[in-house]
């Protein structure tokens, strides 16, 4: 996979670092010819110098090969210039911009762009779902941030130890898609029991997904 990145500052060498380590093949342009240097000396990545919102740097950097173009840099428009070259000129089949004012997520996902994430969305998000749930061991995001998929530890306390799922009312579009249970993974029916210590795999979505974590802990928070 080819994915071209432009942008800078530890975000971008991270990102770099993190898909190299994957296999990915990494281009990422910069416009200082500082950074890059450092970039060149620290990574793998092929260093294109230059204004990725330019025609001319975006196909240097091979953007019309590229799997997925990402536009990481500090300003909101370049970011969206960035991924519609990409898609309308190079034809990127996917692009992903960082949006650093969070009114634009909406506006960039509507103009083309496949993924738009601000970073404000994100930390804010973590911090709702995660506050005052101690029972959460883990979190992940599937389906471009449109569902989340959790564990949840079943204490002794919680409202649902000893009922059977059929009795367990939770939002609309919310399941417990999996219980597991010591060494075992049990899918559940409707008769299966929640007790102490379980563990429950528990897929929502962004807007019910602290109601529903709700329901299971008894936590008001």
């Amino acid at each position: 996979m080819h994915t071209v990145i432009v942008g800078g500052g530890k975000l971008v060498y991270f990102l770099c670092r993190s898909f190299l380590a994957k296999g990915y093949q990494v281009t990422i342009v910069n416009r200082s010819a500082a950074e890059c240097t450092w970039l060149a000396r620290q990574s793998k990545a092929t260093i294109v110098l230059g204004d990725g919102s330019d025609p001319r740097i975006l196909q240097e950097a091979g953007a019309t090969t590229a799997d997925a173009v990402l536009a990481a840099t500090p300003n909101d428009e370049d970011n969206l210039v960035i991924c519609q070259l990409a898609s309308l000129r190079f034809g990127a089949p996917r692009t992903l911009a960082l949006v650093n004012d969070p009114d634009n997520e909406a506006t960039f996902q509507k103009l083309g762009v496949t993924s738009a994430f601000s970073t404000t969305h994100l930390v804010s998000s973590l911090i709702e779902q995660r506050a005052g749930f101690e029972e959460i061991t883990a979190m992940t995001s599937v389906a471009e941030g449109k569902v989340n998929v959790t564990e949840v530890l079943v204490k002794p306390t919680s409202p649902v130890v000893g009922r059977a799922l059929a009795e367990i009312q939770l939002p609309d579009n919310s399941l417990i898609g999996c219980v597991l249970r010591d060494s075992e993974a049990i899918v559940p029916r409707g008769s299966t029991t929640l007790k102490p210590l379980d563990r429950l795999v528990v897929i929502t979505l962004p807007e019910n997904h602290g109601q529903v974590l709700r329901a299971l802990t008894g936590d008001d928070t």
